[in-house]
């Protein structure tokens, strides 16, 4: 080890990796095992480490989910063999219009293809990401979780030279504690940022190196999920069913999705697209209040909640993906917006992008290149299925935000009809945070109150996410300007902040004058990353609090 950077608390010690990868979801993971596996098949040893901010593999990792197999049959044909956690084929699939009261069921054969799952999975993305690890590992990666990638560290030349991890035991104040620990320096000849939506360095380096100027703006959506124990008589093991309309306004985007997996399990969820204009409007109220429909609570009813979870979503799609590299590093994943929201699938993509990345960093060492841009991995995204599949797709999210009705006519249309073989491209014009309305202009919402049985508040929701953080440690929710949130948010939006957080982060308080003060509740922070994309001020910016702090997902 060498010592590098001279620090306010003394110098950092460095390591040296070939290849440094930021984030252990499923695209670092199958990064460092196609890296591993290229050096294996040409007889070469590659020094790879992947950091991961959750105290384990798979414990921030919360999504629906249905899984395409197409890019792990790639990546490791003999998945099943390896005892990957791949059991639940998809049997059925049913695709709702919900009213207040009914249930209208689209035909399988007017289906599009986008919402056929033949041939998919129903998983828990959480313990295949944990099982990708174990095969990481096993192929000699070494993985760090527990120490999140806090700053990117260059090169004179302004190239990528690696990441630092934060310091930990720094107090509220600032100062160092008993329990002070220097972060660590780790260095590579180049280095891939995998942390998923809205990534905090990601972000950064977007910034730094201009990468989205030729792209549309990002656009977002929230996923608020619970995974549910059931009564065995109502379970029907790969049952997926999607539902659009109520409780929604039909000019919301968003919609729901209730998955049958194993063990008398289901996963149920509900999706919002950010770009909502009424800022009274609570996606987890909403989604509480959906499970009271008729058609989803008589599957949920006399069962038990289990666990909870939440997370922002690229939607995107190819029009908003940024120039995905820069010297010495790329965007991998859902870093870069790799989802296709029409499919409401994003792992495929995560793994296909993390192997394309993965052949271009293998490549340009073979070839004893380094922190130059890795060219050959948007070359080759641009020659695969993933391209073809995301551009067929490209007008989903701007259909459907012009309302559900004419969205799916036109989806339907694209989709069914034509193949998504469309000569129009559509764009995004607006960023989500731009979309809220003042309060003035919209009709507060009310929602009803939780019964405990079947809806829930949210602080009882966080209970079951197992999140903690390490209490005296300097709030990770920041703010640019502490008095925007009364003078701009509260008084001209109502204080959003206290209802697009799925956590009970944010709330308004009044002081020992009666005055109106926002209070930062960071402890709760399921690292969803909503407040950093829906701030209507951007004032919220959100970084990585101590190494381990977060949500700890059981089977999400």
């Amino acid at each position: 080890m060498a010592e590098n950077n001279q620090q306010d608390h003394g110098p950092r010690e460095s390591m040296e990796y070939d290849v440094v990868i930021v984030g252990g979801g499923p695209a670092g993971l199958s990064a460092a095992i196609r890296l591993k596996q290229l050096a294996a098949e040409k007889s070469v040893e590659i020094g790879v480490c992947v950091l991961e901010k959750g105290s384990e593999i798979g414990a921030h990792i919360v999504s629906g989910a249905v899984m395409d197999p197409r890019a792990l049959n790639e990546l490791m044909p003999d998945w099943k063999e390896r005892d990957a956690p791949l059991n639940v084929p998809v049997t059925e699939d049913r695709f709702l219009f919900l009213s207040e009261t009914r249930a209208t069921s689209v035909p399988n054969w007017a289906l599009p293809d986008n919402f056929k799952n033949h041939g998919n999975y129903v998983i828990s993305l959480a313990n295949v990401t944990r099982w990708l690890g174990q095969q990481a590992e096993a192929l000699g990666v070494e993985i760090f979780p527990g120490f999140p990638a806090a700053e990117v560290l260059y090169n004179g030349d302004g190239s990528v030279k690696g990441v630092a991890t934060g310091n930990m035991g720094i107090g509220k104040d600032g100062e160092p504690t008993g329990n002070f620990q220097l972060g660590m320096e780790l260095h590579a000849k180049y280095t891939l940022f995998c942390e998923g939506c809205r990534g905090h360095l990601g972000r950064q380096l977007n910034e730094n190196f201009k990468l989205g100027k030729n792209a549309d703006p990002q656009v977002y959506g929230i996923g608020i999920k619970e995974l549910w124990e059931i009564d065995p008589a109502k379970h029907q093991p790969g049952l997926v069913i999607h539902t659009a309309g109520w409780p929604l306004q039909s000019d919301t985007y968003g919609g729901s999705f209730l998955y049958h997996i194993d063990n008398n399990q289901v996963m149920v969820g509900f999706v919002v697209g950010l770009a909502y204009q009424n800022p009274y409007l609570s996606p987890f109220e909403e989604f509480q209040r959906y499970k009271t429909h008729p058609e989803i609570r008589k599957f949920l009813e006399g069962g038990k909640r289990v666990s909870y979870g939440a997370r922002a979503i690229t939607a995107g799609g190819l029009m908003s993906l940024p120039k995905l590299v820069f010297p010495g590093g790329a965007l991998v994943g859902d870093d870069a917006g790799f989802l296709n929201a029409s499919r409401i699938k994003g792992s495929h993509a995560a793994i296909k992008t993390g192997m394309l990345a993965a052949d271009a960093a293998f490549d340009a060492l073979h070839n004893g290149r380094q922190h130059d841009e890795l060219a050959a991995y948007p070359e080759a995204f641009k020659q695969s299925w993933l391209y073809r599949e995301l551009y067929k797709a490209r007008n989903f999210k701007q259909w459907m935000s012009k309302g559900l009705y004419l969205g799916t006519l036109m989806v339907g249309i694209e989709q069914k009809v034509l193949a998504g073989n469309v000569p129009w491209t559509l764009r995004h014009r607006h960023r989500d945070h731009e979309m809220l309305k003042p309060a003035s202009q919209c009709k507060p919402i009310e929602y009803p109150r939780p019964d405990g049985k079947l809806t829930f508040d949210r602080l009882s929701s966080v209970f079951i996410s197992n999140t903690n953080h390490e209490e005296n440690q300097p709030a990770h929710l920041t703010l640019r300007d502490a008095s925007v949130p009364v003078n701009v948010n509260l008084r001209t939006y109502a204080g959003p902040e206290s209802r697009f957080c799925p956590a009970g982060v944010y709330e308004y308080v009044k002081d020992d004058q009666q005055q109106d003060r926002l209070q930062i509740n960071a402890q709760n922070c399921v690292h969803c990353k909503t407040c950093d994309i829906k701030d209507p001020t951007q004032n919220i910016v959100w970084v990585t609090p101590e190494g381990g702090g977060g949500p700890n997902y059981p089977n999400m």
